[in-house]
Order: C-alpha cells, then sequence, then structure tokens
C-alpha cells in the first residue's frame, strides 16, 4: 500500500531522520518535504493525496498551535500529528482542540514514533504516555472538583470512566465533548488517558475490555454492538 506522507520542519537533519521511520510504515512511502508553513500549506494545496501530516510547531512562518487549526479548517480530511521539542500541556491541549491527532516529543524514540503514526493512520489519537499521568490529568473544571481526581482500581478517573461509557455509546470525541461540557482536546486527552491505563490502541479495543473489567453497563454495551 503507498502512503503519502506531508513532512514539515524545518531542520533538514531532523527530516532525514524521519525519512528512516516513515519507511518503516509501509512498502511504499512517498515522502513530501517543507521548511516552512507557507511551503506546508502549498505542499498540501498540490498534493490531494496526503495520508497524514507531520507538522512542527516552530518552523518559520508558523503561528504555533494557530497554525494547526488553519492547516486542518484547510485541510480536514488530513489527519495531523505534531511533532514537537516541546511538551507543555497547555500547548498540546490546543493543537487537540485545534484538530490534531496525535503530539509526538522530539525525544522519542523510532520505535515509539512509529507505533504512534500506526495509531494515528488506524483513525485513533496519540498522546506521549509520561503526559497521560493521572497526576496531570486535571483539566481546570476538574482543578475545581477533586473527586474528579480520585482513581478506581484500574486506574481510572471518574472523568475518564464517563469518557469511557459514551465510548461504548459510540459517540465521537465532538459528541462527547458537546455532552460533557468541555473542549474537544480535553476529550481527546482523556481517551488517550483510557487507551494508557486500559492498555489498547483502539476505542473498539477500550470497549471491549471494559465490558470484559464489567466497567460499562449491559445496556450501553448493546447499544454500542460490540
Amino acid at each position: 500500500m503507498k502512503l503519502q506522507v506531508l513532512l514539515a520542519d524545518d531542520h533538514a537533519l531532523f527530516r532525514d531522520g524521519m525519512r528512516y521511520v516513515l519507511q518503516q510504515l509501509s512498502e511504499q512511502v512517498d515522502i513530501i518535504c517543507a521548511g516552512d508553513f507557507a511551503d506546508t500549506l502549498r505542499q498540501a494545496d498540490e498534493n490531494p493525496g496526503i495520508d497524514l501530516a507531520l507538522i512542527d510547531l516552530n518552523m518559520p512562518g508558523s503561528d504555533g498551535v494557530g497554525s494547526i487549526r488553519i492547516f486542518h479548517n484547510r485541510f480536514p480530511s488530513i489527519p495531523i500529528v505534531v511533532i514537537s521539542g516541546s511538551e507543555q500541556r497547555a500547548e498540546i491541549e490546543w493543537v487537540m482542540e485545534y484538530g490534531a491527532m496525535g503530539f509526538i516529543s522530539k525525544m522519542c524514540s523510532g520505535k515509539v514514533m512509529v507505533n504512534a503514526l500506526r495509531t494515528v493512520l488506524d483513525g485513533d489519537i496519540y498522546l506521549p504516555p509520561q503526559l497521560l499521568a493521572q497526576s496531570d490529568i486535571a483539566t481546570s473544571q476538574a482543578e475545581t472538583d477533586r473527586g474528579n481526581l480520585q482513581t478506581n482500581k484500574h486506574g481510572l478517573t471518574k472523568r475518564q470512566m464517563e469518557v469511557l461509557q459514551l465510548l461504548a455509546e459510540g459517540l465521537t470525541n465532538k459528541e462527547i465533548a458537546l455532552k460533557m461540557n468541555l473542549a474537544e482536546g480535553t476529550i481527546k486527552i482523556h481517551v488517550a488517558a483510557v487507551y494508557q491505563m486500559l492498555q489498547v490502541n483502539s476505542r473498539l479495543d477500550a470497549v471491549r475490555k471494559a465490558q470484559r473489567l464489567g466497567l460499562i453497563t449491559l445496556a450501553r454495551e448493546g447499544r454500542n454492538g460490540v
């Protein structure tokens, strides 16, 4: 299967290293490089078959997290993974809110990058495990309700359990965000945390494991049909 990837980063050495990583995703990988944000938009315009966009936040012409919103609004069908040397939680929340499907630290290994990109290509989200530690999962709303930070025996907080229940009902991230009155980026972070705690990589696997563990109700299981 041919895979077309847009790699946007202003450091040639990093792009060269990423070529090796990306070539492990498929037998045939077409890598389109861009060194600044204007070129990133131009390449996406000129190559309508792009399957995945890897975008650095700090290249020339970029407005940081705002550039992710611009790219997503212009090319909503292209999955975005942000690759950054920064691991600031606020920055991650914003890029996820603006449409990114994943956030990968430039400090992680090639093997972790490959697995992360495969997760996104499968339609799910990826966030670095260290950023999903329970002590760091509090949202602004949860910080005013410390009960939401207590975990059950499976390591899931009350809010993550709510998200898991709604996943079992088949709701999208956007629908869950509306129902829980939270930002969609925050929901993505909670979903990623659920995956980590349950040691799964997809919604279907999360629901199935939750069923086996008795974490979701039979009434709601039936609606999901799994």
